[in-house]
């Protein structure tokens, strides 16, 4: 059996009890984050795992900065750095808590100064999905820090917003396309499930694709009368695409067992090649949702090539599924 070590999660504000939950064995936790004994490899409300930390504990920002420089120069001593690395300084949500931490980040940059040539490669910022070596560092408090050297990023990240999107939602589908790590093509089909007012739409048609937008209701802003996408009016239980997509789209605020059901249908029939799904799971389990979500009950994963479940960045009570089918799923 695989020995479980000490992971520092990190998720939004107010869902860690979720994440607590998914996790496992948890060891402590505050707002934003989870320190917690795990071998799990993705965890769907974690955007950020900072990966066997060291704990640092200190007064001052100084003694805080010397603390990670001192653990960043020991751990680099046989590392060659020829090529861009990230370098991530973040704080939990305590008043105060974010200036502290540009202090004490502000502060480690003087202490590294002979190794300039190593921290003009460094990129800040959250990574991009996966797992990646770099330097972490994590304020759970002003006297404590965790420092890691690897990291795994869920894909997670703020996104900008567009004048013309419809609705906040446009930011949903946006994120979604870096989980799942591509994005509707020009040429390629998008059928959007629930579309009202248009903003994953919009998305899909400003890359280039035709968008079906099937809802009841009438599109707005950059949807509205978009040369690219076609509006039909009607029920989006009861759609089915002639011929398949490439793309499902569906953001349906309505039971998530209930779209559940319809994704499955649009999988087993093989309707599209690639999907991202909005959950909705107000007052339900989500960790029980996601045990359905990846359950052989449904055939959903074992039909993907691809299938990550994240709670994003611009979703509350919600999880978003984002998959690709297996080739041979695909029509």
């Amino acid at each position: 059996m695989r020995q479980k070590t000490p992971s520092l999660h990190i998720c939004q504000a107010g869902f860690e009890p979720f994440l607590a939950k998914e996790a496992g064995s948890t060891l402590a936790k505050g707002p934003g984050w989870v320190l917690a004994e795990d071998d799990q490899s993705e965890l769907c409300f974690a955007h950020l795992s900072i990966l066997k930390p060291i704990e640092l504990k200190a007064a001052t920002v100084n003694a805080l900065a010397g603390g990670v420089a001192d653990y960043f120069l020991r751990t680099s001593v046989d590392e060659r750095y020829e090529t861009p690395w990230p370098l991530y300084f973040e704080a939990a949500a305590v008043e105060g808590l974010k200036a502290r931490c540009r202090s004490v980040e502000d502060a480690f940059h003087g202490r590294v100064s002979r190794m300039a040539r190593v921290i003009k490669l460094a990129q800040n910022g959250r990574p991009e999905i996966g797992e990646r070596r770099g330097l972490f560092v994590y304020l759970t408090d002003f006297g404590r820090a965790f420092a890691a050297r690897r990291a795994r990023a869920g894909g997670q990240r703020r996104m900008a917003d567009d004048p013309q999107a419809p609705s906040r939602s446009f930011l949903k589908v946006e994120e979604a396309y870096g989980v799942l790590g591509e994005a509707p093509q020009p040429g390629q089909t998008v059928a959007d499930l629930g579309a009202a007012p248009g903003g994953w739409s919009y998305s899909a048609a400003k890359r280039g694709a035709r968008v079906l937008a099937v809802d009841n209701g009438p599109l707005k802003g950059g949807a509205s009368g978009n040369p690219s996408i076609k509006h039909a009016e009607q029920d989006a239980f009861k759609f089915q695409p002639r011929p398949p997509v490439d793309w499902l789209f569906c953001d349906l605020l309505d039971e998530p067992h209930k779209v559940l059901e319809l994704l499955r249908l649009w999988v087993e029939g093989r309707w599209c090649s690639r999907f991202i799904v909005n959950l909705k799971f107000g007052r339900h389990d989500p960790l029980l949702l996601l045990r359905e979500v990846f359950s052989e009950r449904t055939g959903i994963a074992q039909r993907c090539a691809i299938l990550r479940a994240r709670h994003l960045f611009h979703d509350r009570e919600e999880l978003t599924l984002a998959g690709r089918l297996r080739a041979h799923e695909v029509v």
